[in-house]
């Protein structure tokens, strides 16, 4: 499924992209992850269930990257959007083509980078105080 925002920007779902591509879109989203260690990045790509993505052209400017089961629960794991594109909607118009894909039965969750609290009730989300974390260890 392709469509356009009308603003230049293309979103896909289901696109293929590249380590190097989903690296170059972290590094300039300001996004912590394993941004140089790209075995590990087209991992992340491989097993994710759910993957949409905004580009400008060619060049990849926005991803969501989820991982559910299509019933009951959906973990965004990613969503980030270069620096030099956020404020126009892109996030926004991603985290509403995975609720597209997930459907109204599935809850979307997601940890926060302390940057973004702010960012994802302006979006939608509501904060919740009920959750645990085993953090990873590299």
């Amino acid at each position: 499924m392709n469509f356009s925002d009308g603003k230049g920007i293309d979103f896909k779902v289901g696109a293929a992209v590249t380590a190097e591509q989903l690296s170059d879109v972290f590094k300039k989203s300001g996004i912590t992850r394993p941004v140089d260690d790209l075995p590990r990045l087209e991992r992340m790509i491989e097993h994710a269930d759910l993957l949409i993505t905004a580009w400008d052209e060619q060049a990849l400017v926005g991803v969501a990257r989820a991982v559910t089961d299509f019933s009951y629960c959906c973990y965004l794991s990613d969503l980030a959007v270069n620096r030099n594109y956020q404020k126009r909607g892109i996030g926004k118009e991603l985290v509403k083509l995975v609720q597209e894909q997930i459907g109204d039965e599935v809850m979307l969750l997601l940890l926060s980078a302390p940057a973004a609290m702010e960012y994802y009730p302006r979006i939608g989300f509501d904060k919740v105080e009920n959750g645990f974390i085993i953090s990873r260890k590299r």
